[in-house]
C-alpha cells in the first residue's frame, strides 16, 4: 500500500528552490505516499540541492552523506538527489554517490512520483535531461512547507544577467517568466487557503515580462496582485537595482497591500569592481536609489546584500564599499565573502584575494552593520506596528512574529507580551516597541486586528 511508503523531503538553499520542493510534495501526496517531516524516519527521503556557492554545495554533500549513514544504519531505505547540485554536474553525482537510488535532473522533478516508484522497485532512475533548463516545470500545486500564513510565490526561473562570479545561468538557464494569468491564479488559491503574506521571489524580480510582454512588468502584476481578495501583505525579494523605476516605486508607494520594504542586491559600490562582476552602476547611481526610495516612500525598509573579496578587490575599494554602507545605513545588510566558482569568468580572473582575507572583509562589514542596526532600532521605540504572530518562545516566555520590517528567516523577529488574550498563529495584532536587547526589537500587544 501507498501509504505505508514513507516519504521525506529535505530542501536546501532559497525560496526558489523551496518551491520546486513544494510542487513535488503535491505530486507525492496527491499519489498517495505517506509524508514525514523528520528525514531519519522515511522509507524514501528526496534531497532537494543547492550548489549556488561551496558552502551550498558542501551543505548538500553533507546531507546527502547523512542520508548515506542512515541507509547503512537500515533507516532510509532509499535515496533521490534532485536539485541544483544534480543539475549542475548531471550524472557525475550518479558517479560520486553510488549509494543514491536515483538521480533527477530539475526538469526530472516532473517525475518525481515515478522515480519513488522506481527506487521501490529497486530500479535506478537517472535523469537523462540534465542541462535542460526549459523542460524545468514551474507550475502546479503546491504543498506549502512555509508556515500556513505566508507563501513564497516564484514569477519566473533562471537569469539573463550573467554576473561574472555567479554560476546559476549555466544550471538554471535564461530568464523565464510565468504567464501573469497564471500568477494571478496561484495567488488567488494561496489566499482563499488562508495566505494572507505573498512574497515574490526570483532570480530577478525586476526583470520579470521582459521575455514575454517584450518589457518588463512587474509593476502591472503588483497592481493586479493587489486586487487579490484576502492577501494583507506582499513583498518583494531580489530586485536588480538599476531595473528599480520610478514606475515600480510609484506602485509600492501607492498600493497599501504591497509592504514598504524592498531588497537589493547591490554587491558593490565601486565602479571599476561592479564593471568586472559585470554589473553596471557606481556609488552614486545606489545613493541616488536609495535617496529616490526614501524620499517617496517614508519608512521604506532597504535589505541589502554585498559580495566582498571579489578577484582584485583592493583595500581601498573594501574601504570604500565600507564608508559607503555605514553612510546609506541600510536597515538590513547581508555581507557574503566571493566563493570561486568554477566555470565562471571570475573564477579565472588575476588577483584572487586570499580566502582569509575574504572573509576577515565580511565579518568587519558584518560587525559595522551590527553597531548601524542597533542605532536604528533604538530609534523605533515607542512606535506601534501591525505585526504577524509566528510562535511563543518558552525560554524568553514570549511571542514573537513579524512586521512589514522583516522578510521570513532573513531579517529577525519582533517579540513582544500579552497581557490580554492569547494571540493567534497567523494572526495580526498591533505591537508597541517598548525596548531593545541584543538587536531584538521588544514590546508588548496594545491591539488585536
Amino acid at each position: 500500500m501507498l501509504n505505508t511508503v514513507k516519504v521525506g523531503m529535505v530542501s536546501l538553499g532559497c525560496p526558489k528552490n523551496q518551491c520546486d520542493a513544494e510542487l513535488m510534495l503535491a505530486k507525492i501526496a496527491r499519489a498517495g505516499f505517506r509524508l514525514v517531516n523528520e528525514p531519519g524516519l522515511a522509507d524514501v527521503v528526496i534531497i532537494n540541492t543547492c550548489c549556488f556557492i561551496q558552502a551550498a554545495k558542501e551543505e548538500a554533500i553533507e546531507e546527502i552523506m547523512e542520508a548515506i549513514h542512515r541507509k547503512e544504519d537500515g533507516f532510509n531505505k532509499k535515496i533521490i538527489i534532485t536539485g541544483c547540485l544534480s543539475e549542475r554536474y548531471g550524472a557525475r553525482v550518479a558517479e560520486e554517490f553510488p549509494e543514491a537510488d536515483g538521480v533527477l535532473s530539475l526538469a526530472g522533478n516532473t517525475d518525481i512520483v515515478e522515480a519513488i516508484n522506481g527506487v521501490l522497485l529497486n530500479m535506478r532512475p537517472v535523469s537523462g535531461e540534465f542541462g535542460n533548463a526549459k523542460g524545468h516545470n514551474m507550475e502546479g500545486e503546491r504543498l506549502l512547507s512555509t508556515l500556513p500564513h505566508y507563501a513564497y510565490l516564484r514569477i519566473a526561473d533562471g537569469c539573463d544577467n550573467h554576473c561574472s562570479y555567479c554560476a546559476i545561468p549555466t544550471f538554471r538557464g535564461g530568464f523565464r517568466s510565468r504567464e501573469k494569468e497564471n500568477i494571478v491564479r496561484e495567488a488567488r488559491g494561496l489566499a482563499e487557503n488562508g495566505v494572507k503574506e505573498i512574497i515574490l521571489v526570483a532570480q530577478d524580480v525586476t526583470n520579470y515580462g521582459s521575455d514575454l510582454y517584450g518589457k518588463p512588468a512587474l509593476p502591472e502584476l503588483l497592481r493586479e496582485l493587489s486586487a487579490v481578495e484576502g492577501v494583507k501583505w506582499l513583498r518583494l525579494l531580489y530586485c536588480y537595482p538599476e531595473r528599480v523605476t520610478d514606475e515600480l516605486i510609484e506602485v509600492i508607494k501607492t498600493e497599501e497591500k504591497i509592504v514598504k520594504y524592498i531588497d537589493l542586491p547591490i554587491q558593490h559600490c565601486n565602479r571599476d569592481i561592479l564593471k568586472a562582476m559585470n554589473r553596471p552602476g557606481d556609488e552614486r547611481s545606489l545613493w541616488d536609489l536609495v535617496a529616490k526610495l526614501r524620499g517617496a516612500v517614508p519608512g521604506i525598509v532597504i535589505r541589502a546584500t554585498l559580495l566582498v573579496g571579489f578577484p582584485g578587490e583592493t583595500e581601498e575599494q573594501f574601504t570604500e564599499l565600507a564608508e559607503f554602507v555605514n553612510g546609506v545605513k541600510f536597515e538590513h545588510l547581508g555581507c557574503f565573502a566571493y566563493s570561486e566558482e568554477e566555470n565562471t569568468p571570475a573564477a579565472g580572473f588575476p588577483d584572487q584575494v586570499e580566502e582569509s582575507e575574504r572573509r576577515h572583509r565580511a565579518e568587519v562589514i558584518a560587525e559595522q552593520q551590527e553597531v548601524r542596526l542597533a542605532a536604528y532600532l533604538e530609534e523605533l521605540k515607542g512606535r506601534e506596528y501591525e505585526t504577524v504572530v509566528e510562535g511563543f518562545d518558552r525560554y524568553f516566555e514570549m511571542y514573537f512574529g513579524r512586521n512589514y520590517m522583516y522578510a521570513p528567516e532573513i531579517d529577525g523577529m519582533l517579540y513582544f507580551s500579552a497581557k490580554k488574550g492569547k494571540p493567534i498563529l497567523g494572526r495580526f495584532v498591533t505591537v508597541k516597541i517598548t525596548d531593545v536587547v541584543d538587536n531584538n526589537l521588544i514590546g508588548e500587544i496594545t491591539g488585536y486586528l
